[in-house]
């Protein structure tokens, strides 16, 4: 079994959190291997084992929270911040400090008891049948399948889409916090496993995550098995248009920001990748000029060193998202002649070539006109170190999913990033679906060093996600995900998003309004890219 397998590799067990057979089918520790096969061992510090210990945290904490208040409230997780996730606690009940301390006692003792974590597969009716017994008619009201797998922890049952650790003293490290009204459940870093306290609050993004809480108060969906009530009694065009009204609001506001900050004449743009960064630039510039602001866009791309300056990974690729591989020489002194109210004439880089070219394009910034500048390092001051900063506002854009399958059950931002970005490489670079979960985690760790640390920074920040989304990108995505041969190692992960979609009922695209975010990635968008 896999146990035996891992004393016999001599490979460090208190590194592995779960092991995969012939990467399709994660196994129990106590299987038999009977034939002939492949078992990749999974990493707790990979993205993958990683994702796996934390849900195996959470399961942890509601099975903690059960004990203290067997079915009478219920914790629902909200939303990722910083290293942990904010949870907070429904059904009439003010949390307190020290329940925060007795839950966090409570989820030592179940580590301590080294409790085994079993998979299930059961019916729809088994499943109602135990959940009803758990006052998780959340749970109840997603079976819409013949079958469904569910945890079991001694006489505890949860269901997570993720696989789970094989028993609880997997979690070696964690904290829980008080954050009123709420909790947040720290992890420790990935790479090192131990807590990091070093890194203040993101107050900024918490504050964005708590006025999507109330965006979704407003829709009246928590839960995507409310959108689905909403399709059922023909509610949908209701959510989509308030919805779409919602983001354009923000977008107003922030205009409205920027044209009574008469200083300001430079607007960076930055956020992680398939943000809708490009369009929610377009539908600013429209606000800008409807106050009669006149914005001229500088892209930062064409500002590239020559290939052959362009800085190296450690592995001795080229590093084309470091901050090092633009002139900044070049463009800060381009930025301090516009603001002087000098002509420049600007780059293009031929990215074939390798090199940057002179275009035909000149720019002046006259009394009303701005500059938008769209790019990773947008936030980060050494880009624009030499415009003053009352000169500069900053604008951060991201998906950030407050909406969950159920009350355990998130679906992460990183995940509806993911899928809006398999869609756009197929649908506009020619990429399969495996091509870009091949290379996501490389995405992610580039944005953990270019994007996140400086996301604090900004001046405003702007929710691009949708709650309708993953119903109408789920006819775009599912035949990509389900190409995807069962021998791949992208497999396991194509099935698991295919999970978080299967509960989501489809949504005609011809509802999408023409100028909204998602048409970045589905196409038909009145904008030009």
């Amino acid at each position: 079994n896999i146990e035996e397998l891992l004393q016999n590799c001599k490979q460090p067990e208190k590194n592995i959190i779960a092991a995969k057979m012939n990467n399709n089918t994660y196994v129990d520790w106590q299987q038999q291997i009977e034939k002939s096969c492949t078992i990749d061992l999974v990493s707790v510090n990979s993205p993958e084992g990683f994702s796996i210990y934390q849900d195996t945290a959470i399961m942890i904490m509601m099975k903690a929270f059960h004990s203290l208040f067997p079915n009478k409230y219920r914790l629902v997780i909200e939303h990722s911040i910083g290293s942990g996730i904010y949870g907070e606690v429904f059904g009439g009940y003010v949390l307190k400090q020290e329940d925060v301390d007795k839950l966090k006692q409570e989820m030592q003792k179940i580590i301590e008891a080294n409790f085994r974590i079993e998979k299930l597969v059961l019916t729809s009716n088994e499943a109602e049948d135990i959940f009803k017994q758990f006052g998780r008619d959340d749970v109840i009201k997603n079976l819409n399948r013949s079958k469904m797998q569910v945890f079991k922890c001694e006489g505890y049952y949860d269901y997570f889409i993720r696989q789970l650790a094989p028993s609880t003293g997997y979690i070696r490290a964690f904290d829980l916090v008080f954050h009123a009204p709420g909790l947040i459940l720290q992890y420790p870093d990935k790479n090192t496993m131990e807590l990091d306290y070093s890194k203040p609050f993101p107050r900024n993004l918490f504050s964005t995550h708590q006025e999507h809480d109330k965006w979704l108060n407003i829709l009246g969906v928590h839960f995507v098995s409310s959108i689905n009530r909403k399709i059922k009694k023909y509610k949908l065009t209701d959510l989509i248009l308030i919805e779409e009204a919602l983001h354009e609001n923000k977008i107003v506001n922030i205009a409205e920001e920027i044209s009574h900050n008469r200083d300001a004449k430079v607007i960076l743009i930055a956020g992680p990748s398939s943000s809708g960064k490009t369009t929610f630039a377009k539908r600013l510039s429209i606000q800008l000029r409807v106050l009669g602001i006149f914005p001229h866009i500088m892209g930062m791309d064409n500002y590239f060193l020559p290939r052959e300056k362009t800085p190296l990974k450690e592995n001795g690729e080229k590093d084309y998202e470091s901050i090092k591989a633009i002139d900044l020489e070049l463009l800060n002194q381009h930025l301090q002649a516009v603001l002087s109210g000098e002509e420049i004439q600007l780059p293009k880089y031929n990215f074939v070539a390798g090199r940057r070219e002179l275009s035909n394009r000149r720019l002046r910034l006259l009394e009303n006109d701005v500059l938008i500048m769209e790019g990773i390092h947008g936030l980060n001051d050494e880009l624009t170190k030499s415009v003053p900063f009352n000169q500069k506002l900053k604008i951060y854009v991201s998906a950030l999913n407050n909406l969950s399958i159920d009350s355990h059950n998130r679906i992460p931002t990183t995940d509806t990033r993911k899928i809006r970005r398999i869609i756009r490489d197929h649908n506009f670079r020619g990429h399969t679906a495996e091509q870009t979960l091949k290379m996501w985690n490389a995405v992610r760790a580039g944005e953990d060093r270019n994007i996140f640390p400086f996301q604090e920074n900004a001046d405003f920040m702007f929710n691009s996600i949708l709650t309708y989304e993953l119903g109408v990108l789920k006819k775009y995505i599912t035949p990509l995900l389900e190409g995807i041969d069962e021998y791949s190692e992208e497999y396991l992960e194509a099935q698991r998003l295919l999970r978080i979609l299967h509960h989501f009922s489809n949504i005609s695209d011809e509802m999408v309004p023409s100028n909204s975010i998602l048409r970045e990635f589905i196409g038909g968008s009145i904008f030009k890219y």
